[in-house]
């Protein structure tokens, strides 16, 4: 679920970055008394770690915080000086663009190996200098390029850093580079569908029918101009300008959630048309066939109005002849294994990753409908599909039945999705002030309009994710959820917390199978919340048989094989070994996706590191006296089998940093990494 990033982990004791195999201390301060029997570890949280496997307890936190802030602030002194002289967007930029022009070697010509190859020859904002970027050129990374599979066609050519292995390399001549699209990814924003969106002029024929139907388009909505005065900034995206980084979270994206207008009257519950997060662009008939890279696809605008007239005439028609949410495509999530959305770390390569280890549903993150609707490739990139991702859906997030339903009718038109899941039960803060998320769960008449709309709009099935209310001890799910069906959701899935618990104690089960046994025979209902073994989907399953299935999040995240766990009915005690494997595979994984290039590489690292810190809370089969782990444990310091089971285990950043560099070399100089949800159980790694 995308409101994983929120996630604040509970008083996990800091441990230094290496385990020393020694026996637990009689004194100092043992984490837990030594004769506490492993039942009494488990019911006060404490992970029932094998006596044979216990260290020494960590020095006390607040010595240790103090030691961490000493460094850091030696460390960070100069760059906080910088950044008191409060440079300017426009200074940043004028900055980025010279590194561009004097580090970045252009990409035609670095697949090419042809200087005169770039259209824009001098005008080109990246390097030409082909020899001074050889002569600079980084090291290759040990292994062999993710692309080499491919007939040895990488599209990177010189400036992947596996650049030896390429087999013009290997026979010197550059002229054997040939790249080749990557097919295997789809949902892409193209260019024409971008600029339409980024000058308002992309039209939702089918989308405004059914709101002015439904008397949701609210008055002087269509067509209004945006006022200079009145605009604000886009919200942020949980990636960077591009889909190779990562941001501030899902947080910050939130701000602009509502579009980017003057709210319209709460009554009709629809907000004024969005407006660009860009500077204006010229119109789109001033750009020109001629002007390269400017080109739109004309028949684009031709073909808009006359589908929107004939939209017109069949809402005029008799509404009968709408289908009925029974006869629309369906996806049968009854048993499949559901990989939940998950912000950040549940980005395409992991998906991939989970897929190959048993899971057969998988979602995008959450996308803000704003930000989807304003052409930002960033938020489109969380869109994006691989071809082994067999049953694929995604997650909107948006607080009116306008935004909602245009952002819907823009997918199907656009994307190849199995399913469109519409977020609201979002706990963070900023998305709920917004009125989306949970936020939602006390306006069930925005609901209804958001849900309503949004299903008859088009045939994709469109499903919802909640909780079970919005403050704790007053669960309303289960009175709205026949309404739910009717209002034309095909399934939703019910985390088992209210808003207000966040990931604080334990998913009521109970109450999800009493909204499974309420709800119609046309809605599919899912389960969500501590699901950590194939224990505990057995049980839900067994106790609830009106339950289609379950969604799978943060069990995921500790061990992605917890799916092939299921499938085969077992604890499995994974060894060390067989767990980098695994990261060796979302390695490659994350090379195809973000690129092998320098810039790809760290990309790639970046998204390993926040992914490890949700890793290394697993503990091994091996050394639990109590099995299966549950979510809430707090391992007490313990080393591993070997040593790299004990480099795994420790919570240092510093260590993941080492382990990200056994598979992708060296740090760059300077680099620093906090994990994204910033929690206090972790320490924060200057360069390891």
């Amino acid at each position: 679920m995308a409101e994983l990033s929120a996630e604040v982990a509970t008083d996990i004791h800091d441990a230094p970055p290496e385990y020393p195999p020694a026996p637990p201390s009689d004194g100092g301060g043992a984490p837990t008394p030594a004769a506490a029997t492993p039942e009494e570890l488990a019911a006060k949280g404490v992970a029932p770690v094998k006596a044979d496997f216990l260290c020494p307890p960590p020095p006390s936190r607040t010595s240790q915080t103090a030691a961490n802030n000493s460094a850091s602030t030696a460390v960070a002194a100069p760059p906080s000086g910088v950044l008191k002289q409060g440079k300017s967007k426009r200074q940043f930029k004028r900055e980025r663009q010279q590194e561009q022009k004097t580090s970045h070697l252009c990409p035609v010509i670095a697949k090419s190996g042809d200087v005169s190859s770039c259209k824009f020859g001098d005008g080109c904002r990246f390097s030409h200098d082909l020899e001074g970027f050889k002569a600079q050129r980084q090291d290759d990374l040990d292994g062999e390029c993710p692309f080499i599979s491919d007939e040895g066609r990488c599209p990177y050519g010189l400036a992947c850093r596996f650049y030896g292995t390429h087999k013009e390399a290997v026979a010197g001549d550059n002229s054997l580079i040939v790249p080749k699209k990557n097919f295997s990814e789809t949902n892409e924003l193209t260019k024409d569908v971008q600029r339409l969106l980024w000058k308002n002029n992309m039209k939702f024929p089918k989308a405004d029918a059914k709101l002015k139907a439904l008397g949701l388009m609210g008055p002087g909505v269509k067509g209004k101009k945006p006022d200079k005065e009145e605009g604000s900034e886009c919200a942020v995206s949980n990636h960077e300008a591009n889909e190779n980084g990562c941001s501030n979270g899902v947080d910050a994206k939130a701000d602009n959630l509502n579009g980017a207008g003057e709210e319209a009257p709460q009554e009709n519950n629809v907000v004024d048309e969005l407006r660009p997060s860009k500077k204006a662009k010229p119109d789109v008939a001033e750009l020109g066939s001629n002007s390269p890279g400017n080109e739109v696809d004309q028949n684009i605008l031709d073909k808009q109005p006359e589908a929107a007239s004939q939209d017109h005439l069949s809402v005029e028609t008799d509404g009968s002849l709408k289908s009925h949410p029974r006869e629309k495509k369906l996806v049968d999530f009854s048993g499949k294994l559901y990989l939940a959305p998950l912000t950040t770390v549940g980005n395409l390569p992991f998906r991939r990753l989970c897929k190959a280890l048993g899971a057969d549903i998988t979602c995008g993150e959450m996308a803000m409908c704003t930000n989807l609707l304003q052409g930002q490739a960033a938020e489109w990139a969380l869109l994006r599909r691989h071809s082994s991702e067999d049953l694929f859906g995604v997650q909107i997030c948006g607080a009116y039945a306008d935004t909602v339903t245009r952002a819907v009718e823009l997918i199907d038109r656009e994307c190849t999705v199995d399913f469109i899941d519409i977020n609201m039960g979002c706990p963070i803060e900023l998305v709920v002030s917004k009125g989306a998320g949970s936020a939602l769960l006390n306006k069930p008449t925005r609901m209804k309009g958001i849900i309503e709309a949004a299903s008859s709009t088009v045939e994709t099935p469109i499903t919802v994710k909640v909780r079970t209310g919005y403050l704790e001890g007053k669960n309303k799910v289960d009175s709205l959820i026949a309404d739910i069906g009717n209002w034309g959701a095909t399934a939703i899935t019910v985390h088992g917390r209210t808003r207000q618990q966040r990931y604080s104690k334990s998913a009521d089960w109970e109450y999800i199978y009493q909204c499974a046994r309420n709800a119609p025979e046309s809605l599919q209902v899912l389960g969500n919340g501590d699901i950590s073994a194939y224990t505990d989907w057995n049980i839900h399953k067994a106790s609830c048989p009106e339950l289609s299935s379950c969604m799978i999040g943060r069990g995921a995240l500790t061990k992605p094989w917890i799916f092939t766990e299921i499938k085969e009915q077992r604890h499995w005690d994974i060894s060390s070994g067989e767990r980098l494997d695994i990261l060796k595979d979302y390695v490659r994984f994350g090379l195809q996706h973000w690129g092998s290039d320098t810039k790809g590489v760290e990309t790639t690292r970046h998204f390993l590191l926040e992914w490890l810190s949700y890793t290394f809370r697993y503990i091994p089969v091996g050394l639990l006296e109590i099995l299966p782990q549950r979510l809430n444990w707090r391992p007490p310091s313990y080393f591993g089998r070997n040593d790299l089971e004990t480099l795994m285990a420790s919570e240092s950043a510093a260590d993941w940093i080492r382990i990200s560099e056994m598979l992708l070399g060296k740090v760059p100089t300077g680099f620093t990494f906090s994990p994204k949800h910033k929690s206090n159980s972790y320490d924060r790694a200057e360069n390891g």
